[in-house]
């Protein structure tokens, strides 16, 4: 992409008109999301690309690739987050402006969820450093390692090791036992160090996150941009449910104590919670793991996961509470013990002002119609606003399909997204510079 010419001097309204030409290369963009797509390909649909695992890994090999072509400085942190910033910059000299996303996928997951946001942030900072735009408060780009925690279960993972907000974290662990350390040093982290993953207080003066929506809304309006206001708060409980494995032919109905019965009741008992009864925005049973697993004995022990969800902090208790007190019953009714544990709570939080003003001032820039509207999955902005102010970019998602093979959004949009970011980044700065 050849320079642009344009020099950032005075205040802030000539720093934004004196830039009002910039744009990212959209085919670069649409380039490199292609490619990062093929790492990780299950050829039974979809992206694996877990967390801390191998595919990762090479992920964040291919992301360090494009920056030394770029010009681009990179580290890996203790944590395994990958910082990207332009080569003048020293990330410990002043605080900065955070932009990212994270590259790890569910299993079966799609191409864009988090990986858009990383690869659109490295192009921000690609065309700000080939244009020597230079900036009141220096951007450094993001790729959080495991957002998801599809293997490691401690979802937001590399948010909360930057923000100081990861407890315990050595103590994660997957599906089988096997700790995070025997991952973490294979992804370039330190385990020994990882404390050492947490900035200081003040060091980042702002985050923005580019996504897709994840949801229909943006594309049923019609509408290109999304300013997101809000992001929903969520808790996940790990329940256990312990029958009795018996003979399937020679217990009499009357004498069992079925795991996978009392399960299928607490199923059942959570999808009401948040339908009939209307407790929260969303309820979810997302993963079962039976035992013994064989067709000729009842089920013995049943391990389950259920997910609330909501941007009212009052329900989110009151769904927990409601899932917590069917639970209760079930036990009692079934003769099973169940035991429920909160692994993750993630509080819903608000965008900062300034911020949605900004991303409203980049859309209208660009002439693109724009939507506020709340964000019902969660992202690594709501772990950075513990600890700075944030705001997000919602970009249509087709058919509002995510977490799936068919997960997918027009190029038109992907690339009016990446603008609308690169803008963004440019009229941030005066909301940024106030935390300096």
């Amino acid at each position: 992409m050849p320079k642009q010419n344009l020099q950032a001097r005075g205040p802030v309204d000539g720093f934004l008109e004196g830039h009002a030409g910039l744009r990212i290369d959209g085919a670069r963009l649409l380039d490199r999301l292609e490619e990062l797509a093929k790492i990780g390909a299950d050829p039974a649909g979809g992206i694996t690309r877990l967390g801390l695992s191998a595919q990762e890994n090479a992920a964040m090999a291919y992301l360090r690739d494009l920056c030394a072509e770029a010009g681009l400085a990179t580290e890996t942190d203790p944590a395994g987050n990958l910082l990207v910033h332009r080569p003048r910059t020293r990330r410990e000299a002043a605080p900065v402006l955070l932009v990212g996303s994270h590259v790890d996928t569910v299993v079966q997951g799609g191409r864009l969820d988090g990986a858009y946001g990383v690869i659109a942030a490295l192009e921000v900072l690609q065309v700000l450093h080939e244009n020597d735009v230079d900036l009141p408060v220096e951007m450094v780009a993001v790729a959080f390692a495991n957002e998801e925690g599809a293997l490691i279960q401690t979802p937001f993972w590399g948010s909360r090791a930057l923000c100081g907000s990861l407890e315990d974290g050595l103590a994660a662990e997957d599906r089988a036992g096997r700790p995070v350390s025997a991952y973490l040093a294979q992804a370039g982290g330190s385990p020994e160090r990882l404390a050492d993953a947490a900035w200081s207080p003040g060091a980042i003066a702002a985050y923005l996150e580019l996504h897709i929506e994840q949801g229909p809304s943006l594309e049923r309006l019609g509408v290109p941009i999304g300013v997101v206001d809000g992001i929903v708060g969520r808790t996940i409980l790990d329940i256990d449910v312990v029958g009795e494995a018996q003979h399937a032919g020679t217990t009499p109905m009357a004498d069992r104590r079925d795991a996978m019965v009392a399960a299928a009741e607490i199923i059942l008992a959570v999808q009401r919670i948040a339908t009939e009864d209307a407790v929260c925005a969303t309820a979810t049973t997302g993963y079962l793991e039976a035992h013994p697993n064989v067709t000729n004995t009842i089920t013995g022990t049943v391990r389950l996961t259920v997910e609330v969800r909501d941007t009212d902090p009052a329900k989110l208790v009151r769904g927990e509470a409601a899932v917590r007190s069917e639970c209760a019953r079930v036990s009692a009714a079934s003769g099973c013990a169940v035991e429920a544990r909160a692994s993750m709570r993630s509080r819903s939080v608000s965008t900062a002002p300034p911020l949605r003003d900004a991303v409203r001032g980049a859309a209208d820039t660009l002439g693109l119609p724009h939507l506020t509207m709340p964000s019902g999955a969660g992202h690594d902005a709501q772990i950075v606003a513990l600890v700075a102010p944030i705001g997000m970019i919602f970009v249509p998602s087709k058919r509002g399909i995510s977490h799936a093979p068919g997960e997918d959004t027009a190029p038109a949009d992907l690339v009016h997204g990446a603008n609308v970011l690169l803008h963004s980044v440019l009229g941030a700065q005066t909301a940024a510079a106030e935390r300096v």
